[in-house]
């Protein structure tokens, strides 16, 4: 069996990172000052991350400017591969990522505007580059709608439907995030991570929820997936990466330790 990662994610708002609940935004005033998301991601990179994430949600030209100073900082100090994702709208863009030190890019809302952006990157990047993030919410029983922009915009399109076209396009990996659970520490939703994990012949990295050891446990077991990712818990000092690492291995998943 192939080992599980344990991934942190910054959000990285002007430059600094970030933590909301259920997707919180800036202009509500729903985000926490977390701190340097390159000291941070030197935190979690000493402590065994198996990857780290960055999510840009400042959406704008400066914020762009400032996203591939920190990709270029991060990259020349850290040695774990790293996601970014955030206003990434074309394949340029793309480029411009992964020659400031990103090793594979995520992709939200611009996907689902032009689904074909999915198998550009792959095609110019290889598809071990191109990740998809799905925002998804529960919408009635046994059924997960996809969300855009932040989560504020429902789209229409059925979670698992989604996440298998877009493998089918040349995504690489899918992280499926919760909006439901986003921030709550109640849990990963297990259902449609399982129900995603078995229609796709992909990774897929669970994110939002996680709140305790056990979970990120139970959704690498009962939810089928292939890595956790998680904010709060990290930033905030409850658990170390080691700590998710060790409780994992002394469950009988396996892990790739220091």
């Amino acid at each position: 069996m192939l080992a599980k990662r344990v991934i942190p994610c910054l959000d990285v708002h002007d430059g600094a990172v970030t933590r909301g609940v259920r997707f919180g935004r800036a202009e509500e005033g729903g985000l926490r000052n977390v701190g340097d998301p390159v000291e941070l991601a030197i935190r979690y990179d000493e402590q065994g991350a198996d990857e780290m994430v960055f999510f840009d949600i400042t959406a704008s030209a400066h914020g762009r400017g400032t996203m591939v100073d920190v990709m270029e900082q991060v990259a020349s100090r850290c040695f774990m591969p790293l996601t970014v994702g955030g206003g990434i709208r074309t394949v340029e863009d793309m480029g411009v990522m992964l020659k400031a030190g990103a090793d594979k890019i995520s992709i939200n809302s611009a996907a689902l505007a032009k689904p074909g952006l999915i198998g550009e990157g792959a095609e110019k990047f290889g598809s071990q580059c191109i990740v998809v993030s799905v925002d998804a919410k529960k919408t009635g029983d046994g059924e997960w709608r996809v969300f855009s922009h932040g989560g504020r915009k429902e789209t229409g399109l059925d979670a698992i439907e989604w996440s298998t076209r877009a493998v089918q396009l040349g995504a690489g990996e899918i992280v499926l995030n919760s909006i439901d659970a986003d921030g709550t520490k109640a849990g990963y939703d297990l259902e449609i991570t399982r129900r995603i994990s078995e229609s796709v012949d992909v990774p897929v990295v669970a994110s939002g929820g996680a709140g305790c050891l056990e979970h990120m446990a139970e959704v690498l077991q009962e939810g089928r997936a292939d890595a956790v990712l998680a904010a709060s818990i990290f930033h905030f000092g409850e658990y170390s990466v080691d700590d998710v690492k060790a409780f994992l291995e002394q469950d009988g998943i396996p892990v790739r330790m220091l």
